[in-house]
């Protein structure tokens, strides 16, 4: 039989977490190779069959590349016709983030070493904009922490064993300062009655008693609740069955403090699934 190689591309903005995803492939097995020139891409796949050892292969493409970048959408055509499997993954983050990012790791971006790191990022977008276009997946790394991001990225890859479980991340936010990146579901509860204007409640959230009751026992709560958990416990086996591995569903009200919160507090004790491992994460909860 022939030996078939897999090969995982990451590419995307400097800062968007590719040097962590590379780390999460090298833990997995994968050999890499950071920074391959891409006219070299045929010839790696060609020599590593030759190993014995070797099955799994990463590389990183990115701007270092420069000139070289305008060939790499038809070598990616290339190889992915070949009976190898090859999978482009492209890692993105908002430009606020991005720059978040490089002031805090006090580098220059390569784009614009006498320049805001944001102008080098508006050029780097350019040069990748090809590049994205054929991504097999983008992920919106904006809204992880390093944690997160191996996570994510060790779930897409190694996918789901006989004996591991769906991830379930339920985030709650708030539509006013923008939905979440890389969501599964969404759901809005601005239906509800708000805690916030309940004096006794202004300065308080959802993870706290008073609040939570409040919103879960509205009688509108009530009914929805039983729809939506009845929704998530008949969806939920069909996501592990299909081999999905991380599943995330955020729900959202007007600020993230109250409504959603106390959702999302709520589901991650409601559901239980032998299926599943639930998480959960308030993106907004402490903003003005």
């Amino acid at each position: 039989m022939l030996k078939q190689l897999r090969l995982v591309i990451l590419s995307g903005p400097s800062g968007a977490g590719k040097s962590t995803a590379m780390n999460v492939l090298e833990d997995l097995n994968f050999y890499c190779v950071d920074n391959l020139p891409v006219s070299l891409l045929p010839k790696f796949l060609e020599l590593t069959l030759q190993s014995r050892e070797i099955s799994r292969l990463a590389t990183v493409i990115d701007v270092r590349e420069r000139e070289f970048l305008k060939d790499f959408p038809s070598i990616f055509k290339e190889i992915k016709a070949s009976r190898h499997s090859v999978e482009l993954l492209y890692l993105e983050a908002s430009d606020k983030v991005l720059v978040r990012r490089f002031s805090e790791t006090r580098r220059k971006h390569l784009l614009a070493p006498d320049e805001s790191p944001l102008e080098g990022i508006k050029r780097e977008r350019v040069l990748l904009e090809d590049v994205k276009q054929i991504a097999d997946k983008i992920i919106d790394t904006s809204d992880f922490n390093v944690h997160k991001l191996k996570e994510v990225i060790k779930c897409h890859i190694a996918g789901l064993a006989s004996n591991e479980k769906l991830v379930v991340n339920f985030i709650s936010f708030g539509y006013r300062y923008g939905v979440p990146s890389d969501v599964d579901v969404m759901m809005d509860v601005r239906f509800l009655p708000n805690p916030y204007f309940i004096d006794a409640f202004k300065g308080s959230d959802g993870r706290e008693k008073g609040v939570r009751d409040f919103v879960i026992n509205n009688p509108e709560a009530n009914g929805f609740l039983k729809k939506f958990i009845s929704l998530l416990d008949y969806l939920i086996p069909l996501y592990w069955k299909e081999g999905k591995s991380y599943l995330t569903i955020a729900v959202g009200c007007t600020g993230g403090r109250h409504r959603s919160v106390a959702m999302v507090e709520y589901f991650s004790s409601a559901i239980v699934s032998k299926k599943c491992i639930v998480r959960i994460s308030h993106r907004d909860v402490d903003k003005p």
